[in-house]
């Protein structure tokens, strides 16, 4: 006997259905399967062809020079992937013209990474030799200042991000790939769907000005370092280009964020424009497909640099924290002067990285999803065709199921809350610390009394 009638007869209740998760891939390919599965049963009952279902059409194979040509966000940003492929941080390569070959690759024996390894190996030879001396120097030292000993934990802790370069950069080589070649595919998508291409017109005056400023910046320090040899001149270069580095970590967060807002605006437009013309549906599904591609390379974009920016976060919150503790240690031994100025400057510098980074991500998600929630949710559904409301509720149906969020392949959201809880964290361990500070003052003031 079945297991219901039993259940039945047992006065049981049946045991719950487990809804599968799929992922947004799988969603839409189950989504698409329904949609085809009941355009045929509709073509069955009427023996008609045309129906008001519209399914994703098959992409055919786009030439490589054709993806080239429409590549602006690529030839936008080209200066400053160069200068990071001169420094060594992003070893990815531009392949050659050929059909179903991806335009941005990754390989580990690659001219690109053997000389990542060459330049990686340099600057580590060189943040030995100032690690070993300013270690020495801080354990030895017993009369030097609190202030010079703050600076100097700092210094140590931004030559340590030095080591982490290969397993925050390299590692994640084929995801940035992965992530490059889906902004190329998706330009020419964006053309063929909309008529018009996207245009980014104040990344490339930006990426230029970033590139040439940070390569002027480290060239000179090269220099003074190859003319005169010395501790302070290699103290200058190293600290110079661990600065460049996060600039530029930030620059590149910045542009991405800036391009996926632009992206947006423009496929919202279109979207616009589309709503006013007549039986918009099938428009619709285009649309709402170019959407869930968007969505899914802001995911990407996370899971491409999560390693990165996870250990830029941990860099800021830790410099932040012990610049501030230096800053209010010295002030509550010595008043306030004017060397707490520069621990001062150095806490305002990193929270505002913090905050460009959260901030922009904040933007970037607001506007691919927020605005286009909103858009879709002021159509009037009384005065369109039931395939229009339709198209219109699987479009905010996908909006909701493929939230556009930056997550760092798990480990956090990017966005303004991150400010909140790194300043929460932030506060907590100065309490704690200042309060070992206090109760040091108390016991020394009892023992000189």
């Amino acid at each position: 006997m079945a297991y219901w009638a039993i259940a039945t007869r047992k006065c049981e209740s049946p045991p719950m259905k487990i809804t599968p998760v799929l992922n947004p891939n799988q969603r839409e390919f189950l989504e698409d399967e329904l949609l085809y599965r009941e355009k045929l049963e509709i073509l069955a009952e009427h023996n008609t062809i045309s129906t008001d279902l519209f399914v994703r059409k098959f992409e055919d194979i786009d030439d490589p020079i054709l993806l080239d040509k429409h590549d602006s966000f690529y030839h936008t940003t080209k200066s400053l992937l160069v200068l990071f492929q001169i420094m060594g941080v992003m070893p990815i390569h531009r392949n050659p013209q050929k059909p179903q070959m991806p335009r941005t690759g990754y390989s580990w024996t690659s001219k690109q990474v053997f000389w990542a390894i060459f330049v990686f190996s340099v600057q580590t030879t060189v943040v030995v030799m100032v690690l070993r001396e300013r270690v020495n120097t801080f354990l030895n030292d017993s009369d030097r200042r609190f202030d010079e000993a703050i600076y100097n934990v700092i210094f140590i802790s931004l030559l340590f991000t030095n080591f982490l370069l290969p397993v925050a950069s390299w590692r994640h080589g084929p995801q940035v790939a992965i992530f490059k070649n889906m902004w190329t595919n998706y330009q020419l998508k964006f053309l063929k769907v909309t008529g018009s291409p996207i245009v980014f017109p104040n990344l490339y005056p930006l990426t230029n000005r970033l590139a040439n400023s940070f390569s002027k910046l480290i060239s000179a320090h090269l220099g003074f370092v190859f003319l005169f040899v010395g501790r302070e001149y290699c103290d200058q270069f190293v600290t110079i280009l661990l600065t460049a580095m996060l600039n530029g970590f930030c620059s590149l967060w910045y542009i991405n964020c800036t391009a996926f807002g632009t992206a947006s605006r423009a496929l919202s437009a279109s979207l616009e424009m589309t709503l006013m013309s007549d039986k918009p549906a099938k428009k619709l599904t285009e649309y709402r497909h170019l959407w869930v591609d968007l969505s899914h390379m802001m995911q990407q974009l996370g899971r491409a640099y999560s390693n990165m920016y996870g250990m830029y976060c941990l860099v800021v919150f830790f410099t932040t924290i012990i610049a501030t503790y230096g800053s209010l240690s010295e002030i509550m031994d010595h008043g306030a002067t004017y060397k707490e100025v520069g621990l001062f400057v150095i806490v305002f510098y990193c929270m505002s990285l913090l905050y460009i980074i959260c901030n922009e991500a904040h933007y970037a998600t607001q506007s691919v999803g927020l605005d286009f929630q909103t858009k879709l949710l002021n159509v009037d559904l009384t005065v369109v065709d039931s395939a229009t409301q339709k198209e219109v509720e699987m479009f905010l149906m996908a909006i909701t199921k493929n939230p556009p969020i930056m997550n760092l392949d798990g480990y956090a959201n990017i966005n303004r809350e991150l400010i909140t809880s790194n300043v929460s964290f932030m506060a907590t361990y100065l309490v704690v610390l200042l309060q070992f500070k206090i109760t040091e003052q108390r016991n020394y003031t009892l023992r000189e009394g």
